[in-house]
């Protein structure tokens, strides 16, 4: 079984500064129901990312980056996100070299990986209180139903849904509409947290509340520009909602 991180391992987060011109988190509205992301929200995978990153940037004689280059041009579509990082056109052969390169990369690392502070503790104190949760990922679906199971994390999640796609790189807000409507869930039943835009525009589109967690891949400045509320944990995502 994988490590899961501890309490011990919780970062004092009190006295941190908020840049200047962002906003203090605003409340939201109770809800029954958590849609949670997986890389870089629930999964602390962040030095994998930059390792499999740099791994098509040595492939295609670019320089390696380290994890705030990488948030500074983060987007999705991906494919674009990839044609300003290596400063070129992103043929359709390239894309597929370059989807291969950072997955095998990634997947080597995952054993190296943990969980991100607070879980799992945080979500069974939703899950003890009787409400539900589940987990929708762009990651490739029969990869993260494993690994979800290997955390011994799948009791917590109603459903589970990944990406069932051989190539990544789209758009988050049609899986999750198919995501909720598997569950008979609309959009104002729900609270998505993630750590990338793409969750935030994901939400607006099917009506959904949104917090974004600054643990991931985006920039502070970034997800703040989704006009959603951005703090730096899961703890504090979950401290927004009423008691």
């Amino acid at each position: 079984m994988r490590d899961i991180a501890g309490p011990t391992e919780r970062t004092e987060l009190a006295g941190l500064t908020k840049p200047a011109g962002l906003t203090e988190p605003a409340g939201l509205a109770a809800v029954e129901h958590i849609v949670w992301d997986w890389n870089g929200t629930i999964l602390d995978d962040n030095h994998a990312v930059v390792h499999a990153v740099n791994r098509v940037c040595a492939e295609f004689g670019r320089a390696p980056i380290d994890i705030e280059s990488w948030r500074g041009i983060y987007r999705r579509p991906l494919r674009d996100c990839y044609g300003e990082l290596l400063a070129r056109e992103i043929a359709v052969e390239d894309w597929a070299l370059i989807d291969k390169l950072y997955h095998d990369t990634y997947h080597g690392l995952l054993d190296t990986c943990r969980l991100s502070i607070g879980v799992p503790d945080e979500l069974r104190r939703w899950q003890a209180g009787g409400r539900r949760q589940s987990l929708l990922s762009m990651w490739f679906h029969h990869k993260l139903v494993s690994l979800v199971e290997d955390y011994r994390l799948t009791d917590l999640f109603a459903r589970i849904d990944g990406l069932r796609l051989e190539l990544g790189g789209g758009s988050k807000a049609a899986h999750l509409a198919e995501h909720l409507a598997a569950q008979g869930l609309t959009g104002a039943d729900v609270l998505v947290i993630g750590d990338v835009a793409d969750d935030a525009d994901a939400a607006a589109h099917v009506g959904a509340q949104c917090v974004l967690v600054t643990t991931g891949v985006m920039s502070r400045q970034a997800l703040a520009g989704r006009g959603v509320p951005v703090v730096d944990s899961i703890a504090e995502a979950l401290a927004l909602l009423p008691a």
